[in-house]
């Protein structure tokens, strides 16, 4: 596939800083930086009584360092073990060593919800405060960490693209290590749709609805449109990424990530439908 022009993938380099024999990556930065802004956004938001029922957040600010935590942990064991399980299975059974092993790579965005799920309900069991309270603060934040997230995939030259004659496409180094046989062809950076679709889009849609249509005083709207609303960004954007390579579920326009995302979208309409209706404690 040829194509008249396309833009330098620009190589650089996943180490953000080398000292000694330490290495930071930009990947695990990207982590610290959509959790500490996400803890950030969190305090804010409980610092506007006004977008609150009666003026009153569910809990105090000091709580949210302890929130924080809880969250770390989900989005790190839930993203890990999702990744074992629902995109490298037979990887994993065979080789059990390497589960642990986070540094070579492989975390799933659906594992990490719902380790982050598991994690705001033992959060508001411990603090006895509304759950779906505390879901809307964290999925309000959360699309913070995916655009830092997802910046990062493209740093590394990983999740790239389906092949492209469009005039922005890029050859990713990385694929010549999937596809050896095949001549380095230009593909989308679908790394950089899937930061502007479930990155920014989506925190400028939660955003409109906290600040402009009183959605956090109905415990689970920005919850159920956070679900739903990742759910439809992944999805477009599954159009334009390579699939996981020799998934099962790699069938017709199907793609793990939109399969996984279905149950998404549905949970969310319903959290929507449930919130509106009734008074979700």
């Amino acid at each position: 596939m040829t194509t008249l022009w396309t833009i330098p993938f620009p190589n650089i380099d996943p180490v953000a800083l080398q000292i000694g024999p330490v290495a930071i990556k930009w990947y695990g930065l990207a982590y610290l930086a959509g959790l500490l802004l996400g803890w950030l956004y969190i305090r804010r938001l409980l610092s506007e009584p006004y977008l609150w029922a009666n003026d009153r957040p569910p809990f105090e600010a000091a709580k949210v360092d302890d929130l924080l935590l809880y969250i770390t942990a989900g989005v790190v064991l839930g993203g890990r073990l999702g990744f074992v399980i629902f995109y490298e299975p037979s990887y994993y059974l065979e080789n059990p060593q390497d589960i642990i092993a986070v540094w070579k790579g492989g975390m799933a965005f659906h594992g990490a919800l719902v380790g982050c799920l598991i994690a705001i309900w033992a959060f508001a069991r411990r603090n006895g405060v509304n759950p779906w309270s505390t879901g809307d603060l964290v999925t309000a934040a959360v699309p913070i960490g995916l655009f830092f997230g997802r910046i990062a995939n493209f740093i590394n030259g990983e999740l790239f693209g389906r092949p492209t004659t469009l005039p922005w496409g890029m050859v990713f180094p990385e694929a010549a290590f999937h596809y050896p046989n095949v001549e380095p062809t230009p593909r989308h950076p679908s790394q950089l749709y899937e930061a502007a679709l479930e990155g920014l889009l989506l925190f400028l849609v939660l955003r409109l609805l906290t600040h402009y249509f009183d959605a956090l005083k109905r415990p689970g709207v920005v919850s159920g449109v956070f679900l739903a609303g990742y759910a439809l960004a992944r999805s477009t954007s599954e159009l334009f990424r390579e699939p996981h390579f020799a998934h099962a579920f790699n069938i017709g326009p199907l793609t793990p990530g939109i399969v996984y995302s279905i149950p998404m979208l549905l949970a969310g309409l319903a959290v929507i439908y449930l919130a509106r209706t009734r008074d979700l404690k």
